[in-house]
């Protein structure tokens, strides 16, 4: 096989997508140069065209060895017949001990009982000697709607975590989370979501992005609440200061640590060991990583070679230092829990509804241990889009779907429960990186998508959707691949419907009846205008002013914003528009949604105040200040709120207010 021949056949075979289309539809064709850097990413030596023909005749070698494929997946409780290359003896392990669910002998034909749920490891002994094979055995899908939370449609509201603080100096913690849940629960909000709260790490300097985390399995300090926090003067100001929040926090939070170790009680020193021995090596690793990265900086890549290893890095630091990592996550855990405590007690039928980011930062903690399977030289980003016109390039770690395979995706199943732990609801960023993602090569070669084990990753979801009892979302924007959202809606995942970006193929807003059944609808999100920027045109605004658009493209996006407005308010829509949002607008849109057949309804606190500014402008890092917005109400004064009393009553019109089912039963 000629060279070229075997690089596109290798390239195939581990996953590289040959070609796509943009939202142009333009076809973009992945170029020699990306093929090799992809190969290089999942592991495979890839200098030479020798290297590749040799990859491709150890594969081929490895198919006709083995008795079975690497990973099967099986619906649990049900038995089924597995064809065999050659005739074995059989047994299944049960996962997480060496309980024996089932044996036998085979010819050909292994015919298995119907497992639990859960990823078993069948173990084949025969001529070609032992081998193994995990049977990922899953339910048809995850949780509806209607199992977790007793009734098929409800609503919610979504808010920045970050926002909620009393002060310019203070983001929100997990106290002021409990606050905010307990008022909606009380207006009969089933959910309160809230950005990824996902550990940006000690290290991390300016990185303020909750969607940039160093680790997605563990917390987010900054949000722990502290003994006494008090506003400093001069802290009433619209935009947060992470850096004097920082500076205050951690010198507080290490000297309770330190109390904690003097004189907290029994019952708090062994909730925080068996938190420690639940855990288990995850947590120490992580710590580690912790108290390295605060002498060596936040990209291990960067470290000194010996400190790669896990192992070796221990060996650096005290135990004391160790320690204080792990009760920083085990308090994050308790205040998490607590939130979520106070969602359910206020009459939530879900509570908190939580955000998994798409991946963890190049070179911070989730990239660095022992199981890790990141791909290497690439990160993850997007092709150009409505969303950002330029593409993307989030500097986030791509997972390998080779190394996923070979650690039996160990780290992301773990990474899976932790982050359903404590939500009823879970949102799945850019849930499109199940089929497909977009691998940006750091070496400068054009960005091509890499296909992910679809099948494989849906199951391990609903598997851990059903341990935890938590209803999945997947944000499912973007260039979506034919048959995705059908194939998502099989698995019980809803999808994500956002009003503004709802069109028929002439660009018409869609009416609302035409919003899919099985989804979240919403308004907006943090990446796109509230509803009062929508209708000023502050996104148009703000492309214009970076030099995305010209004067001329910026004067026709208004234009169409016109029309798009007349659309969103009335049919037949008034003669002159209001030039800013009304309580009459904003409740419009409310009960279009409230009464569309979406199961799930979500607002914005940002809309329901009334502001302008988005949360995020996706592309930007610090020429818009994302993530930094603070809300002029917050806790206890948002039970007062008019926008939120008035939706209330839209949403018990509509028959979403679980509060009041709750009551009734």
């Amino acid at each position: 096989m000629r060279g070229d021949a075997a690089l596109s056949r290798l390239a195939q075979e581990v996953g590289v997508v040959a070609e796509y289309q943009d939202m142009q539809g333009i076809t973009h064709v992945t170029p020699p140069e990306t093929q090799w850097a992809m190969l290089r990413a999942n592991g495979y030596p890839a200098q030479t065209h020798a290297e590749i023909r040799e990859t491709l005749a150890a594969l081929h070698a490895a198919r006709q060895t083995a008795y079975l494929q690497q990973e099967i997946v099986l619906r649990c409780d049900q038995p089924c017949d597995i064809t065999c290359a050659a005739p074995v003896t059989w047994h299944v392990l049960c996962e997480g001990s060496q309980e024996v669910l089932a044996e036998g002998r085979a010819q050909s034909r292994i015919a298995l009982p119907g497992l639990r749920m859960g990823v078993h490891t069948l173990v084949l002994e025969g001529a070609k000697g032992v081998q193994e094979t995990w049977l990922i055995t899953a339910p048809a899908g995850a949780p509806s709607l209607e199992q977790i939370a007793g009734t098929p449609r409800c609503w919610g509201v979504m808010a920045a975590l970050y926002g909620l603080g009393p002060a310019a100096s203070q983001i929100g913690s997990f106290d002021d989370l409990a606050q905010a849940a307990a008022v909606c629960g009380q207006a009969g909000a089933a959910f309160l979501g809230i950005n990824p709260v996902h550990a940006l790490g000690m290290a991390a300097g300016d990185t303020i992005s909750p969607y940039s985390p160093t680790h997605r399995g563990f917390l987010n300090t900054d949000h722990i609440t502290m003994s006494s926090r008090t506003p400093t003067p001069g802290d009433a100001g619209d935009l947060l200061d992470y850096a004097q929040h920082r500076h205050a926090q951690r010198p507080a939070l290490r000297r309770e640590f330190e109390a904690f170790l003097g004189m907290s009680p029994a019952p708090e020193r062994s909730a925080f060991d068996a938190f420690c021995d639940v855990e288990g090596a995850r947590l120490i690793e992580f710590a580690i990583f912790e108290q390295v990265s605060q002498q060596h900086g936040p990209d291990w890549r960067v470290w000194p070679h010996r400190l790669h290893d896990p192992k070796n890095a221990l060996h650096e630091i005290s135990n004391r230092d160790l320690m204080f990592h792990k009760w920083l996550q085990w308090r994050a855990d308790t205040q998490l829990a607590s939130a979520q405590k106070a969602a359910r007690d206020a009459g939530m039928a879900l509570g908190l509804y939580l955000d998994l980011a798409v991946g963890a930062r190049v070179g911070g903690a989730e990239t660095w241990g022992t199981d890790t399977a990141t791909a290497d030289g690439v990160s993850l980003g997007a092709p150009p889009d409505h969303l950002s016109p330029a593409g993307q390039n989030w500097q986030l770690a791509a997972l390998s779907p080779v190394r996923l395979k070979a650690t039996r995706y160990a780290a992301l199943r773990a990474i899976l429960a932790k982050n359903m732990r404590h939500a009823g609801l879970m949102r799945i960023d850019h849930a499109l990186g199940l089929s497909r993602s977009f691998w940006i090569p750091q070496d400068g070669s054009p960005g091509a998508y890499m296909r992910q084990p679809l099948k494989s990753l849906v199951a391990l979801i609903a598997i851990e959707a059903h341990r935890a009892g938590t209803v999945i979302v997947g944000e499912d924007l973007g260039l979506v691949p034919d048959g995705f959202r059908a194939e998502m809606a099989r698995h019980g995942f809803y999808g994500y419907c956002v009003l503004q970006y709802e069109k028929d193929a002439e660009g018409v807003l869609l009416p609302p009846e035409h919003l899919r059944a099985q989804s979240l609808a919403c308004f907006g999100t943090h990446d796109t205008p509230t509803l009062a920027g929508f209708w000023q045109g502050r996104d148009i605004d703000w492309w214009h002013r970076l030099g995305w658009i010209d004067a001329s493209d910026a004067a026709r996006a208004r234009r169409a914003r016109v029309q798009e407005k007349r659309q969103l308010v009335a049919t037949p829509a008034p003669k002159r528009l209001p030039r800013k949002v009304t309580a009459a607008v904003r409740d419009k849109v409310y009960a279009d949604l409230a009464a569309s057949p979406a199961a799930l309804v979500a607002v914005q606190l940002d809309d329901m105040l009334s502001l302008t500014e988005a949360q995020n402008l996706p592309g930007t890092v610090d020429a818009h200040p994302n993530w930094r917005r603070r809300y002029p109400v917050r806790g206890q004064a948002l039970a007062k709120d008019k926008a939120l009393q008035a939706t209330s009553l839209i949403m018990a019109r509509a028959a979403r207010n679980t509060a009041e089912r709750k009551d009734e039963r």
